[in-house]
């Protein structure tokens, strides 16, 4: 049974839990969210596979899960990203974020998000179970289908989205 790392809104480890368990108890858990960007500065979206246990068929950032018990974080995103994309890049924390979103089967995330980032252009080998589309976009078309389609993205990344506009505009403007 795949474990969370329970923590409070400091990020402070207060025990673990059974994944599912935490998500039907809407206890605050530590997870990560990845971004990878192409050379061009477009960023790769996956869509979530139908089968997942929440959001499935629901675009969302590169990559994002828990890490393990007494596991690193960087470490887990990079694991992730690997297990679920088929590639590895070299990521870095850029910022993190509370959320709590409620699911329609009784499910919540109420997760401490660490968020990275990192560049990558070479081959994607996503992982079906995971993952069953992806696609490079620019910022701006990202924006305008999110203000759209908005019910076509996961909650989280409603939250996230513009807090990395925000971080890639101080990147570009430094």
């Amino acid at each position: 049974m795949e474990q969370v790392i329970l923590v409070d809104t400091k990020d402070r480890v207060l025990g673990t839990m059974e994944k599912m368990e935490a998500h039907e108890k809407a206890l605050l858990h530590r997870a990560f969210s990845v971004f990878v960007f192409d050379d061009h500065g477009n960023m790769l979206l996956q869509q979530r596979a139908s089968t997942k246990y929440h959001s499935g068929g629901l675009w969302t950032n590169s990559c994002c899960s828990h890490p393990r018990p007494e596991e690193d974080t960087l470490t887990a995103a990079n694991r992730r990203l690997k297990e679920e994309m088929g590639f590895e890049t070299e990521l870095q924390k850029v910022f993190d974020f509370v959320y709590k979103a409620d699911f329609d089967n009784g499910l919540t995330e109420h997760e401490f998000d660490h968020v990275f980032v990192g560049t990558y252009n070479g081959p994607i080998l996503p992982d079906p179970a995971e993952v069953s589309n992806y696609t490079f976009q620019s910022m701006e078309a990202i924006q305008a289908s999110l203000q759209k389609n908005p019910e076509w993205y996961t909650p989280w990344f409603h939250i996230a989205f513009p807090k990395m506009q925000q971080w890639w505009l101080q990147r570009l403007l430094a």
